[in-house]
């Protein structure tokens, strides 16, 4: 049985189809989210589920039961879903412990403070109780939020781009520590943001939105090596596309040499002689000094641990590779590579 399904949904602003034919479906306990870049609709999709607002057409269903459709519209009070806000909504007037409690007033005083305490021990805040939201940092105050959406135990949780706020660094840490807070309560839950880095931390599955539209479902580890169409291998990562030639079913020659798979990816054609693209991720090409295959260090982002180098073909086309950072090579200079392709991913070639 899954928590939350999705059939088809629609909605519409007047004229314009801000969502279209959207499905996803989420087993209980699991992590989902919708990726994508602004104005794509993934907020809205959110709105939906938690009853803020109708869809034009399709059905929305929890817990088999169902809330929304062109024509049933349970209230959202009603749906047993919590909703995390980027903006943390907190109470400022309110201590961090009477936040927790606020959808709790139906519990006995001692089983609300007993839950009260169990949920800021998750949490990490079990000192912090009697403090004010603005006397905490902003990592701890989405904690807080985080916190007060679950006390009542919703069936499904919400979460609308909840560390759009915090630093770069603080944001996946987070989003690790949101994941096993959720783990521990057994919550299902849904986030949508535009950061992939976030997406791949917290969710099971990971829906690609692009003009109202899923357009790939998956584990994130799919969604990198096996994206279906170009926009997902494009938003997903990094990566290049240079241009090929099919010589079988399973064979790809590019200026790099021939690519063998047993089963490629991608929406390109197998017809031997077939022009597709091929898409390389950074680490597709290792550096490799006692190779005869030669490349142009043309660009350098240095990350710690490993250099990105853009890198120029004989062709004049470009790769990236992600290079140990002790391996630093000067603009200007040629340095060894190979190619090893795990999943090999072709596409339609673009039209001339």
């Amino acid at each position: 049985m899954s928590v939350i399904e999705l059939n088809n949904i629609d909605y519409s602003h007047g004229r314009h189809a801000v969502v279209n034919g959207l499905s996803l479906r989420l087993e209980p306990g699991s992590v989902g989210c919708l990726l994508g870049p602004s104005g794509c609709g993934k907020t809205t999709v959110l709105r939906c589920i938690a009853g803020f607002e109708q869809v034009s057409g399709g059905e929305v269903w929890i817990d088999d039961v169902l809330v929304s459709s062109a024509k049933v519209h349970m209230p959202a009070e009603r749906r047993r879903v919590g909703m995390v806000f980027q903006d943390y909504a907190l109470f400022p007037h309110m201590t961090v412990a009477d936040n927790v409690a606020f959808g709790l007033r139906e519990l006995a005083g001692g089983e609300r403070r007993a839950r009260v305490a169990d949920l800021l021990e998750t949490v990490g805040l079990a000192r912090e109780g009697g403090r004010y939201p603005h006397e905490l940092s902003g990592g701890q105050q989405q904690r807080v939020a985080l916190a007060r959406a679950l006390a009542p135990r919703p069936r499904l949780l919400l979460l609308d781009e909840p560390f759009s706020n915090l630093d770069v660094e603080l944001r996946e840490r987070l989003a690790l520590e949101v994941r096993t807070i959720l783990r521990h309560e057994g919550t299902t839950a849904i986030m949508v943001t535009h950061d992939q880095h976030e997406a791949f931390a917290m969710a099971d599955e990971v829906g690609i939105m692009h003009e109202g539209r899923i357009q790939q479902w998956d584990r994130p580890y799919e969604l990198y090596h096996r994206p279906i169409n170009r926009f997902v291998a494009d938003f997903v990562g990094q990566g290049v596309f240079l241009p090929g030639k099919m010589l079988g079913d399973n064979q790809v020659n590019i200026e790099l040499g021939t690519l063998y798979s047993s089963k490629l990816s991608g929406d390109g054609g197998r017809g031997r002689g077939q022009r597709v693209e091929v898409l390389l991720r950074p680490d597709d090409i290792i550096h490799d000094d006692a190779s005869p295959l030669q490349a142009e260090v043309v660009a350098k982002a240095f990350r710690g641990a490993e250099f990105l180098y853009t890198l120029r073909l004989g062709s004049g086309a470009q790769v990236l590779s992600l290079v140990p950072s002790h391996h630093d090579h000067a603009l200007g200079e040629s340095i060894g590579i190979r190619v090893a392709v795990d999943h090999v991913v072709v596409f339609q070639a673009a039209l001339a």
